[in-house]
């Protein structure tokens, strides 16, 4: 097959999902390796973001999604009727700072830096999909693990966790103060 036959094939794969697919699962249905895949994949985003249409290509570790450009989403609410969602308030933000810096965490190691309950807001971010669970702690009661999903990355802006900003060292500032950086941060990307 040629280039432009994969990257047609990269494109229906991606418009088809319509969720986040890792490109193993792309290299597997093209019957190519992962690199040529990547390549192939990542040359095909470039030029659709180039382009500067209503749709976008965005990467998030390994994985891939097309999706709609933020400049149109006040048209597709209004054509699809859907509410504008609510900002995250100060309790959610903080504990999604704290699962997206230390992630595989339990509740508990949450409720511990922040010095109050954080169930609600837990539940909270996990109905709008920012953490989810990851598995459970091999300790008495097993307690649940959470951990951030693809569509955090993709709300804030970012391809992988790596890319969040650095904490600073701890004797630079006390911790409430890294804290409210690191939110501040998150909420301009």
């Amino acid at each position: 097959m040629e280039i432009k036959k994969y990257q047609s094939a990269i494109e229906a794969i991606l418009f088809a999902a319509g969720e986040p697919m890792d490109i193993t699962r792309i290299a597997q249905t093209l019957e190519l390796d992962e690199e040529t895949t990547k390549r192939l994949t990542d040359d095909f985003m470039h030029e659709t973001n180039m382009r500067g249409g209503g749709i976008m290509i965005v990467r998030m570790d390994s994985q891939y999604q097309m999706c709609t450009r933020t400049e149109f989403a006040e048209y597709i609410r209004h054509a699809l009727e859907i509410r504008r969602n609510t900002p995250l308030s100060q309790a959610a933000m903080e504990v999604l700072a704290i699962v997206a810096y230390n992630q595989p965490v339990t509740r508990a190691f949450v409720e511990q830096v922040r010095g109050v309950d954080c169930g609600a807001v837990m539940q909270g971010l996990a109905a709008k999909n920012l953490i989810e669970e990851k598995g459970r702690l091999e300790l008495p009661g097993r307690p649940l693990l959470y951990g951030t999903t693809p569509d955090f990355l993709r709300c804030f802006g970012v391809s992988s966790l790596a890319e969040l900003p650095p904490l600073p060292k701890e004797n630079d500032t006390m911790i409430e103060t890294t804290l409210d950086d690191v939110i501040e941060e998150m909420e301009e990307a």
